[in-house]
């Protein structure tokens, strides 16, 4: 019995939820972010500047939300050797600022489930909320993966 936890198309079920998380969110990151990025705006470095703008300090980037949304999905390790890849993120919505000091989670669930044109893979599109320590979703997203059939390319 393999320890793969990896789903492949054939167990993706259409509905199915999933949580990941918590992380909190420190001043740190966001500034490593602003840093790797080179996206130093205001907003999201100057405090005096957020607070003046009715935020109650420094907030994280969209950016920022979104890769926690995807790191927190791996780290549950549910396509480790299914991937072939993101096909990309529809309908993002940035809905409550992230500061420093908030305590994320995801969930997730599949909405769809299809054979692609090639026989040994397949589109899953997820509906993902990243929901912060008062339950208030802060990003909503949906993605679409490439995974691999079961037994034809794995």
């Amino acid at each position: 019995m393999s320890d793969d936890p990896s789903l492949y198309l054939e167990d993706i079920v259409v509905g199915q939820e999933w949580r990941a998380g918590p992380h909190v969110v420190t001043a740190e990151e966001i500034a490593r972010f602003a840093a790797l990025t080179r996206d130093h705006h205001p907003l999201h470095t100057d405090a005096a500047h957020s607070r003046s703008r009715g935020f109650p300090d420094v907030i994280a980037h969209g950016l920022f939300g979104l890769s926690l949304m995807e790191g927190l999905k791996t780290e549950l390790r549910l396509y480790e050797t299914s991937s072939i890849a993101s096909l990309g993120w529809d309908k993002v919505r940035f809905r409550v600022p992230v500061v420093a000091g908030d305590e994320l989670h995801l969930r997730f669930r599949f909405l769809t489930c299809r054979p692609s044109s090639q026989p040994d893979r397949g589109v899953v599109t997820e509906a993902l909320e990243l929901r912060n320590q008062r339950d208030e979703v802060v990003i909503a997203a949906e993605h679409a993966s490439l995974l691999l059939r079961r037994g034809r390319g794995d």
